[in-house]
């Protein structure tokens, strides 16, 4: 039975784990924290995760969730005009089938019990470089999949996949209840992203918390402005307090459904913000042996498209298959780096849509936005590249296809 140790335990390690585990690997996994101090702790991400990824969840026996969670339906898309109102509005829905927002708290809590119930190693220690260069000669493969730490800094930046060294966006989070429904669409549950031109963006996602369904507030500023608000770090009822002000000065048809929201509970927040980086995915360690940088950890994308726990479960996913095919052959450095050569062939346009987004629109993407107005072919296809981005590849990213598309529909 192969020894493998996986440093972290969020979506991607996690995931790993388990559907290693399915094929009779000896699966280690070191986590932080134990799972009810993962239950207590502050919001980590806002994860909605798309047709294609959950499919990858289902298949493994993980979503855990499907019989509780709000099925996000569909993506709508406003842009507000000088006026403060909406210059643009419109919302198409997903071919793939319904998104779905699970906490982290509720998730990764539930799947490291699951992995032990099963029989797999926990270890709940922080983990350093001198204690993985220790612990990685008692396993054939060693995975970094602990996205934040000193762990990080094994794996070298890569200035050619990475355009940007400074964040692009600063992020404040707020899961709450007691949102209101869309007048326009009672009853219903969508992702809504909101962009403020100059100012930011506000992503509206239908969740599911440690006190059941929710709502979650991703606020997304541009460094500098008037969304840049939160780096003193305010308790958490300040910072919706905040929220919701903003929402009222830019965004007042978001802030007259949300004006009597309440957070879910007092850890409920989140503020941050990071520079978008791609690393070199193997690490070297001191004693000279080798570990494989996973997910987050090498390919770190602005959540502003929401792509991270997707990358992450399309990561693992990836990276299983690598391990399956790999057989009783070493897990030496060229298999490593052919093992991320493989996942890059998907996140690399993930990459580039999403640094893309992080940019005042170029032309064919304002026609493409436009056009969604009043062409459902076009939001549909727009919104469906949220779950598969590869295919902005043949469509968006290029002005000349973009223009070819358009003279299509």
């Amino acid at each position: 039975m192969r020894k493998i140790l996986i440093v972290g335990s969020g979506q991607s390690g996690l995931q790993l784990a388990l559907s290693l585990q399915e094929h009779g690997y000896d699966v280690t996994v070191m986590s932080a924290r134990t799972p009810d101090e993962i239950r207590a702790g502050w919001v980590t991400s806002t994860q909605c995760m798309f047709a294609d990824a959950l499919a990858i969840e289902r298949k493994h026996g993980l979503n855990l969730w499907d019989d509780v969670a709000p099925r996000v339906a569909g993506q709508g898309f406003s842009m507000a005009g000088p006026d403060g109102q909406r210059a643009l509005n419109w919302i198409a829905s997903w071919d793939g089938g319904p998104a779905q927002s699970i906490d982290q708290r509720v998730k990764m809590a539930a799947w490291l019990e699951l992995f032990e119930e099963r029989g797999g190693n926990v270890v709940i220690h922080g983990v350093t470089t001198a204690d993985l260069n220790g612990l990685a000669r008692l396993y054939e493969l060693v995975i970094v999949a602990a996205g934040k730490g000193e762990l990080v800094q094994l794996f070298d930046r890569d200035p050619s996949r990475s355009p940007y060294t400074k964040p692009q966006r600063r992020l404040s989070v707020s899961y709450v209840h007691g949102q209101e429904s869309r007048p326009e669409r009672p009853g219903t549950t969508d992702v809504w992203m909101n962009i403020i031109p100059g100012v930011g963006e506000l992503i509206n996602i239908p969740g599911y918390t440690l006190s059941g369904p929710c709502d979650i507030f991703y606020v997304s500023g541009i460094p500098g402005g008037p969304f840049d608000a939160f780096a003193d770090r305010p308790p958490a009822e300040e910072q919706l307090r905040r929220h919701l002000e903003l929402f009222r000065q830019y965004i007042p048809w978001e802030y007259e459904r949300a004006k009597n929201a309440e957070l879910t509970d007092g850890k409920a927040v989140l503020v941050g913000g990071y520079p978008p980086v791609v690393r070199r995915p193997v690490g070297e360690l001191p004693s000279g042996g080798f570990v494989l940088g996973m997910a987050d950890v090498v390919v770190a994308n602005d959540p502003i498209t929401g792509q991270g726990a997707n990358n992450a479960a399309k990561c693992a996913e990836s990276y299983l298959g690598s391990i399956l095919e790999n057989g009783d052959r070493p897990f030496d450095r060229e298999w490593m780096q052919g093992a991320f050569d493989r996942y890059w062939e998907h996140a690399q346009w993930v990459t580039m849509f999403t640094n893309a987004m992080l940019q005042p629109p170029p032309p064919h993407v304002q026609q493409i936005l436009g056009a969604a107005q009043t062409n459902p072919a076009v939001a549909k296809r727009f919104v469906n590249g949220f779950n598969n981005p590869t295919d902005f590849q043949h469509w968006l990213l290029d002005p000349a296809k973009t223009e070819e598309y358009l003279a299509s529909v």
